[in-house]
């Protein structure tokens, strides 16, 4: 894509000219903006509690392509000046200008443009790729970079503390300062003296453990006093601190405590009245834990602790004892995690400066004390092209182009403090990584837990960190190497012969993976040839971070290097309010396995109404895996979310931020077994949650057995509200057919099966009668239908809806079933499936049809054309309607039934998307009140409980994103975005 051309020009830091930039994704002569098709819509967000409008601008400028979703988190969180005023950014150009704008002029200020008309198409390729959403930078640059505020561009923070109180007090004041905007900081404090050694003073140390209970206040009232999100950060602690029981059990005594506390009747939800007396929850507490450990955990040895001041072993511990305990506190409150000291040093570029001792908040990024590290991640489903098929090429220019642009960032980043800043600029750190993976390899058919899913991310991730460096290197010869690199050459050029030699032991098992393979076999040549001439740029590369916010931003199904979390989710819609909705990857991944358009809807109608897959129509189970998600009835096992991070860990410069989930019913030994295979695997760190393992943390309803029995309920005791009402009774009345009406006859056949079916109509045309015709006069199945069909009658003269008989009897599903020769109703799961999905067809109005998903031929094809279901004429020919205007409260739109069985499979109904979506299932059970995202519309389907918190911006319950949590209301994050 680019190549380095001589200069003689004098900008600072220039050594041997610029970079030429290839022009690959804008169209020359084009603007990026021209491109795309730009519409006004109103943003209005209210909290679902209290009803209060939370934030209000209307006329925001977006593409028609953004999702609804994605323009509310954009203009709320990332548009600049006050509100109503001038000075407020009310176009998404302004924003990406404001951004893209600086980063060029720096860029062309620090000499990395061969020349003006490089530095012009540098702009216009990063404007087209982030406005078209193939990638986005982290949170920070949007919030900063372009503003009076300081330019800080990272996301990441590792700090230090030394054996001093003096250090202990900085320690505090430096995390205050970087909560305070937004983001958050990790450090070590195994350097502190425990509390078994002596003071020069003569008396005994408090030890680390005391010290975190300030920094816990301190980030706790950070928090509450309304940061951009709530305090981040993460507690490191060596496994060989004569303090590490203490440490390990901190945050497991304070569930008992909480659970004490709550019985006594004391307000203990998150965010409580009385919660803030519950120590230590606003950090990750993580050990650090070395290869020699883990040997004498599998060997059953003991282990020495060590004193801090000396080295010497000053107590001698049972390694599995301990190893247990860690799992023990794990399995109660999912703290501790583990970091895997050797690995992350063995894969370390800068030794000689230092070691690794600490993380970030999420554990993806790890560097140097007193270091920082600015994030992008790259949409993977843009890189897909139509025949499913990953395009490795125009995936590696991208890279490359975002590698430059995170680079030039750090030339006129503001850093919270100055040993950060000098740290920083001297080994400019960098953490690109990507989004979409889960949503990727369904969408190319493969399971994530399968050894082709694997096969796909590894060499994507290879890939990925193998041209970062190449642009590194090929940067060093324009600008100059990282000042550190010198001193830590040899180690940095052994790091890149390992993350080689790992991409040639990579097995790829089909022609797509085995093709981005091999372009990144080529990419890791050019490394070692290029580092060996110039040296590198930045002292690491990639990530793999939660990229919550900015995933919404791009409008990715999924986060990071999750799976799908549920085949079930939330869509906002015109006019506020939301819809279920499909996984819009799950018809491709059918018709990429060879399903037929017929068999593909109806396994998608019967997703929307189960929430998975397992006996869906025509499926076949060899192909169950591919649709495997985080929750649900097909939950993917630990060792799956395991087995893929160890996939993609080799060609990562940090780590990846994922939690692994374990049901409720996980055991401490799977929590043992899921550490231990992390470090003989290569992981650098791993983090477990347990289902409803911290009972401070509310849930958006506690229908679960265990939430009740932890809420100090039972099952059998919890008494339903008495609402004392006052019933007004009316007398049914029947509307009559004339003795002579419209009536229509139709034959069908479903599955083989022969029938008539003959319908009359009052003179209004609504249908006040059928008929069925099945089997032969005399027999049982006649006699049925016979009087099915006088109950149906009478029911629609006594004014029972026809809506209502179709949402009760489509998607029953028994035999007969199967084709059709009806052309609008291909495929039917049961004679009665067929029967009400005609009558729609020929009864119901095109509105109250498409609230039900049930759409004619001609509809269909319509929608494959235009992407709309609906005749032009309604849509004034322009798409008005399909505009997405105003975004609001979380709300199913379903209608409210009447006289159903608590226990009838019926109580689903259809609703369709606006924007062209396929018709999905919408529990109506689904209120407002009940679900307002994904997480909790999959308790719903599932019955079980989503073990996440409320969101403490908007109310909402969140989803988790790598090991964060993620609100889809507002986008708000519990971590880095």
């Amino acid at each position: 894509m680019t190549e380095t051309v001589s200069s003689t020009g004098t900008a600072r830091g220039r050594r041997k000219g610029g970079l030429k930039i290839e022009q690959t994704f804008s169209t020359p002569g084009v603007h990026p903006y021209d491109e795309l098709t730009w519409e006004r819509r109103d943003v209005v967000q209210t909290n679902w509690k209290t009803g209060a409008t939370v934030f209000e601008q209307r006329g925001v400028e977006y593409p028609t392509t953004w999702s609804v979703n994605a323009s509310t988190i954009v203009t709320t969180k990332y548009f600049r000046g006050a509100v109503g005023t001038d000075a407020r950014e009310w176009s998404l150009k302004q924003l990406v200008d404001r951004v893209v704008t600086t980063y060029t002029a720096a860029g062309r200020e620090h000499g990395y443009f061969a020349s003006e008309k490089d530095a012009e198409v540098f702009e216009h390729e990063l404007t087209w790729l982030l406005v078209h959403q193939y990638f986005s930078f982290n949170s920070p640059v949007w919030f900063n970079v372009g503003t009076p505020s300081p330019q800080q561009v990272s996301a990441c923070f590792i700090l230090s503390v030394d054996d001093s109180m003096d250090s202990i007090l900085n320690w505090y004041k430096e995390e205050g300062f970087i909560f305070k905007g937004g983001s958050g900081a990790g450090l070590n404090l195994s350097r502190i003296r425990s509390s078994k050694e002596l003071l020069s003073s003569g008396g005994t140390a408090s030890g680390p453990v005391s010290f975190m209970r300030g920094a816990d206040a301190s980030a706790g009232t950070i928090k509450s006093g309304g940061a951009t999100r709530r305090a981040a950060k993460m507690v490191v602690l060596d496994v060989d601190h004569p303090d590490i029981v203490e440490f390990v059990e901190t945050k497991m005594k304070e569930e008992d405590k909480i659970r004490a506390l709550r019985d006594a009747g004391f307000d203990m939800d998150l965010g409580g009245a009385d919660i803030t007396s519950v120590q230590y929850q606003n950090a990750n507490n993580s050990v650090r834990v070395s290869d020699e450990f883990m040997r004498a955990v599998e060997d059953g040895t003991t282990f020495g602790l060590r004193a801090r001041d000396t080295g010497e072993v000053i107590e001698s511990v049972d390694a599995r004892e301990l190893f247990t305990k860690i799992s023990e506190a794990a399995w109660a409150c999912a703290d501790p995690g583990l970091q895997y000291d050797d690995t992350i040093n063995d894969w370390h570029t800068n030794p000689e400066t230092g070691r690794i001792t600490a993380s970030n908040p999420c554990s993806e990024y790890m560097s140097l004390d007193n270091s920082s590290c600015n994030l992008a991640s790259l949409n993977l489903l843009k890189f897909l092209k139509d025949d499913d098929t990953f395009d490795a090429p125009l995936f590696a220019k991208a890279v490359e182009l975002i590698i430059t642009a995170m680079d030039i960032s750090i030339c006129f980043a503001d850093f919270p403090t100055e040993p950060i800043g000098e740290t920083t600029r001297n080994y400019r750190q960098l953490g690109i990584g990507y989004a979409n993976l889960g949503a990727l390899l369904m969408a190319m058919g493969l399971g994530y837990d399968s050894d082709g899913g694997r096969a796909m991310a590894a060499t994507i991730t290879s890939l990925m960190t193998g041209q970062s460096y190449k642009r590194s290197a090929e940067l060093a010869a324009v600008v100059g190497p990282y000042a550190g690199y010198a001193r830590n050459a040899d180690a940095h050029k052994r790091v890149m012969r390992k993350h080689q030699a790992a991409n040639d032991v990579v097995r790829t098992l089909g022609v797509h993976d085995a093709g981005v393979h091999k372009l990144a076999t080529k990419v890791w040549d050019d490394v070692q040839k290029l580092g060996e001439k110039n040296g590198f740029r930045n002292a690491q590369a990639s990530v793999l971070a939660p990229t919550g916010t900015i995933g919404f931003m791009m409008d990715c199904d999924t986060t990071g290097i999750e799976p799908d979390f549920s085949l079930v989710k939330f869509k906002k819609l015109v006019g506020g309010g939301s819809m279920q909705i499909v996984n819009q990857t799950i018809p491709r991944a059918l018709k990429k396995m060879g399903y037929q358009t017929e068999s593909i809807e109806a396994i998608v109608e019967f997703i929307a109404e189960n929430g998975h897959v397992i006996d869906a129509p025509g499926l076949k189970t060899e192909h169950y895996e591919v649709f495997d998600t985080a929750m649900g009835a097909r939950a993917l096992k630990p060792m799956g979310h395991v087995r893929m991070m160890a996939a993609c860990q080799p060609f990562l410069s940090g780590a990846i931020s994922k939690t692994v989930n374990l049901p409720e019913s996980a055991t401490v030994e799977e929590i043992e077994d899921v550490y231990l295979q992390s470090w003989k695997l290569g992981l650098k760190a791993t983090a477990i949650y347990r289902d409803n393992c911290k009972v401070g943390q509310p849930l958006s309803d506690g229908k679960s057995e265990s939430s009740k029995k932890d809420q100090g309920l039972s099952t059998a005791t919890v008494a339903p509200e008495v609402v004392e009402k006052v019933v007004e009774v009316h007398k049914p009345f029947r509307k009559r057919l004339p003795k002579s009406r419209a009536s229509r006859t139709t034959s069908f056949t479903v599955g083989g099966a022969e029938g008539y079916m003959t319908s009359g109509a009052h003179d209004d045309g609504e249908l006040g009668e059928v008929f069925l015709k099945l089997g032969k006069q005399g027999s049982t199945l006649a006699g049925v239908m016979d009087a099915f069909s006088i109950a149906v009658s009478i029911g629609l003269q006594y004014g029972v809806p026809l809506e209502t008989y179709v949402s009760k009897f489509t998607n029953l599903r028994f035999e007969p079933s199967g084709l059709t020769d009806d052309p609008d109703i291909r495929m039917s799961q049961s004679l009665m499936d067929y029967v009400f999905r005609r009558l729609a067809l020929d009864y119901l109005s095109f509105e109250d049809r498409s609230m039900l998903g049930i759409y004619s031929a001609e509809e269909r094809q319509r929608h494959l054309e235009t992407g709309s279901y609906e005749p032009l004429e309604e849509t004034g020919g322009s798409g008005e309607l399909l505009a997405e205007t105003t975004v609001g409260v979380v709300e199913a739109k379903a209608t409210q039934p009447t006289g159903r069985d608590h226990d009838d499979r019926g109580d689903d109904l259809e609703t369709k998307d606006t924007h062209g979506a396929e018709a999905r299932q919408v529990p109506a059970q689904v209120t407002k009140q009940e679900a307002r995202t994904s997480a909790e519309l999959l308790e719903k389907i599932t019955g079980t409980a989503v073990d996440s918190p409320l969101c403490m911006t908007c109310g909402t319950k969140m989803r988790p994103a790598g090991s964060c949590y993620v609100c889809e209301g507002c986008g708000s994050t519990s971590g880095c975005s």
